[in-house]
């Protein structure tokens, strides 16, 4: 599925470098977007939530990404963070 902010021709690029890479190169890329979404969903909650410090925003985090129940299990005596 393309991107709606892609043309098809940069598309065509797109893929054509992708499958010069080894498996290693399109992992390591794939945990580096991993890596920029996490921290990006870090920094949202941390500016939504000014003056926490990062044990809050990460317990955010870990909600957002793994739901309520985990959260709980992980932190059972902590109410449940706002994202």
């Amino acid at each position: 599925m393309r991107a709606v902010d892609t043309t098809a021709a940069a598309e065509a690029v797109q893929r054509a470098v992708l499958r010069e890479m080894t498996p290693s190169q399109r992992f390591a890329i794939a945990l580096d977007r991993s890596d920029a979404a996490r921290q990006t969903a870090l920094d949202g909650i941390r500016a939504r939530h000014a003056g926490d410090d990062h044990r809050p925003a990460v317990r955010a985090l870990v909600r957002l990404r793994h739901g309520d129940d985990l959260c709980r299990r992980a932190w059972p005596t902590l109410p449940l963070p706002e994202p």
